[in-house]
């Protein structure tokens, strides 16, 4: 199966769950983006390395470089493997200088080390086609970091909607750069759609 390299394009904090983020991985060249809902702590993390600040202790994601560094091992690369009830499944790529092993890992956690050791995230087609939303057209003037948060919504809004209106809700979201309500809505129709 061919692999679909990804980039970091942001990460902005979530009024709707309290001390969740999402994070936005992009294609790679393309305009598909992918939004991951992540924790606080595994947020920061990746702010702090890609913002190159320096924490006066290392935090746990540094510590892990750390002790696979003094043993080299190194991750080679994410792959991003799975997506399944709206939760994404990553690995870690791994090499000792002698064999290549994979460890599961959570995807926040997985992107927190991809900085660190620098190394590619990868996804498939399978996963972009099910969970990433494809940018009409892309807002180069307009920063990540000032995209309006979120309000809340309640799902169950959801629930009075036909599966073609809330595909038109999920293109007006992508427009507006909306990744956290496109995602819900993405959520619901692929549950309707499995349900048939």
């Amino acid at each position: 199966m061919k692999k679909i390299q990804l980039e970091i394009l942001g990460i902005s904090y979530s009024q709707a769950q309290a001390g969740a983020y999402a994070l936005i991985l992009g294609e790679t060249g393309e305009k598909r983006r992918l939004p991951i809902i992540i924790g606080s702590f595994e947020a920061q993390a990746i702010a702090i390395e890609l913002e190159k600040m320096k924490p006066t202790r290392p935090l746990t994601h540094d510590l892990f470089r750390s002790f696979a560094q003094t043993f080299n091992i190194l991750i080679n690369e994410v792959i991003i493997y799975k997506f399944s009830e709206g939760i994404f499944f990553s690995k870690l790529i791994c090499f000792d200088g002698t064999k290549e092993v994979e460890i599961d890992s959570r995807t926040s956690d997985a992107v927190a080390l991809a900085v660190r050791f620098k190394c590619p995230i990868y996804t498939y087609e399978s996963i972009l086609k099910e969970a990433g939303m494809v940018l009409q057209e892309e807002k180069e003037d307009k920063p990540m970091e000032q995209v309006p948060v979120e309000k809340e919504v309640d799902e169950s809004e959801y629930s009075n909607l036909s599966v073609s209106e809330l595909e038109t809700m999920l293109m007006a979201a992508i427009d507006e750069e909306a990744y956290e309500r496109a995602s819900k809505i993405r959520d619901e129709i692929n549950r309707r759609k499995s349900k048939k």
